[in-house]
């Protein structure tokens, strides 16, 4: 089957069944079949976020690029922070943040060191001349590991200090340069909830993002400052190729009440809310779920 792109409307617009395929960490877009929805054709902004400021993380591809769009097309500055080897996806999410006439920067790095996620920050503020929303998106895993026998020590701190410390060490850097009004969103996941046996590693990191999330809403609500996270579900991002067995690619997302894996477009709309000053002004220390029917409690 050749690669394509996905197209319709309505509830059974994206497919419920994917062609056995695989790639090696971090996988890429262009090759994935069929190529994800970002909302490329179909996300209209409506000036929501006219005049703010954000950094996202992972910004290159899957969740990441799909917010970077909807940021843009609602009237957002972004900067954009990917490993330099995605340096191919982050040239597509740049040509399509572009279009919409907003301003985008690209820095690629890698957020597993403390200084890369200190210099993010200053560079990210010094380019905006200032944040108004961090979306911590950037994630890691791997699961071709049957057990915990499986997990090797450089797997375990790959996926802790992707998804755990640099969240972290970047939230740390980052929240000097937030004002009242501003937000931070996390990306968690089903897996918190509802861990799979072979992401074992992986879901503690994710569970480890929700305590975060309403602690740090805690510390930083007298500041007026809001955090709260997403938590998707099986989603369709070349995560997915790259980590998974090629047979499991095949079922993705079928065990979800909706019987199908997720777009990135289904999800960043999540993070539009959570961000909007007006409609989410009330809103903080929660785990919004986009998870297809499965349960986040």
């Amino acid at each position: 089957m050749s690669t394509q792109s996905l197209a319709g409307s309505g509830p059974d617009q994206y497919p419920s069944e994917f062609p056995g395929q695989q790639q090696e960490p971090p996988g890429w877009t262009h090759v994935m079949n069929p190529v994800p929805d970002h909302g490329e054709q179909s996300y209209v902004g409506s000036g929501r976020l006219s005049g703010l400021r954000a950094l996202i993380t992972g910004g290159d591809s899957g969740i990441g690029r799909a917010v970077a769009i909807a940021y843009a097309r609602e009237g957002a500055d972004v900067v954009l922070a990917y490993l330099p080897e995605e340096q191919s996806d982050a040239d597509e999410t740049v040509a399509v943040v572009a279009a919409t006439g907003r301003r985008v920067v690209t820095v690629p790095g890698d957020l597993t060191s403390h200084e890369a996620c200190l210099e993010l920050a200053e560079r990210a503020a010094s380019e905006l001349g200032g944040l108004d929303i961090l979306v911590n998106n950037a994630g890691f895993q791997m699961a071709r590991s049957p057990g915990i026998g499986d997990v090797s020590p450089g797997q375990l701190d790959r996926t802790v200090r992707t998804n755990f410390y640099a969240l972290f060490w970047l939230t740390q850097a980052v929240i000097p340069h937030l004002a009242r009004g501003a937000c931070i969103i996390n990306n968690s996941s089903i897996q918190a909830y509802d861990p799979s046996v072979s992401l074992l590693d992986y879901a503690a990191t994710k569970a480890a993002i929700n305590n975060f999330t309403v602690n740090l809403a805690a510390e930083l609500g007298p500041k007026g400052i809001r955090v709260n996270a997403v938590a998707p579900g099986p989603i369709w991002t070349p995560l997915q190729p790259a980590t998974q067995p090629e047979e499991k690619v095949e079922k993705f997302g079928q065990d979800t009440p909706l019987g199908r894996a997720g777009q990135p477009a289904e999800v960043a709309p999540a993070f539009v809310f959570l961000a909007s000053p007006s409609e989410a002004s009330y809103v903080s220390g929660t785990v919004l779920g986009v998870t297809g029917g499965k349960p986040v409690f």
